[in-house]
């Protein structure tokens, strides 16, 4: 169903939003859990999505049942079970393992400004997802994904650029996502109706 948006970000009665930062005109659909993260100006999340230790652009796209931070087990420990590093769960006289989540912390994932993020995928720890890229739905992503980049599949592997790289470095320094309000309506026909190349002349990127 369709809603109007506004400065202040939409949250879902159903999502749960924990120690994080919400941009302007954003929108956090049913279901979703946003924790320890940053969400830029105009991105949206639809239902079902789990975003963990990520900061995602401005104007990025993240369909249904996505995961951000996936979290992997110890698989070097005798066991793979979260009962060594989530101690205290499990034992009055034990802690969390401090260090452990620290590490995974520090893995935070970084999604750029202009981003489409398809139905189901997946991005692991400490990966950065590029400017104007796009991940194809059920992919696994687990290597860096470089600006204006179409990949898909498990793992995930180019399939093509949006643009020739020359074209997507200009699009990363005209910067429209950093326009105010107000622009972006004064330039919604040219976003719709114009070619990249005809856009970028027009507006000198």
């Amino acid at each position: 169903m369709s809603r109007k948006l506004s400065e202040t970000p939409y949250v879902h009665e159903t999502a749960e939003i924990e120690n994080s930062t919400l941009g302007r005109w954003t929108e956090i659909s049913e279901r979703c859990r946003v924790a320890e993260s940053v969400v830029g100006d105009y991105s949206y999340m639809m239902q079902d999505c789990a975003i963990w230790c990520a900061d995602i652009g401005k104007f990025s796209n993240i369909a249904a049942s996505v995961r951000l931070n996936a979290t992997n087990h110890p698989v070097e420990r005798p066991t793979l079970h979260h009962f060594t590093y989530r101690a205290s769960d499990y034992f009055d006289d034990a802690e969390h393992e401090a260090d452990f989540f620290a590490a995974r912390r520090a893995k935070r994932v970084k999604i750029g400004h202009d981003t489409w993020l398809g139905h189901g995928s997946t991005v692991l720890p400490g990966i950065t997802v590029g400017d104007g890229a796009a991940v194809g739905a059920g992919a696994v992503v687990t290597k860096d994904v470089a600006p204006y980049t179409i990949v898909a599949g498990v793992p995930a592997k180019p399939i093509r650029e949006r643009f020739d790289r020359k074209t997507a470095e200009r699009y990363q320094a005209l910067a429209w996502w950093d326009w105010d309000h107000q622009r972006l309506r004064a330039t919604l026909d040219d976003f719709r109706f114009l070619p990249a190349e005809a856009f970028l002349e027009k507006y000198g990127g």
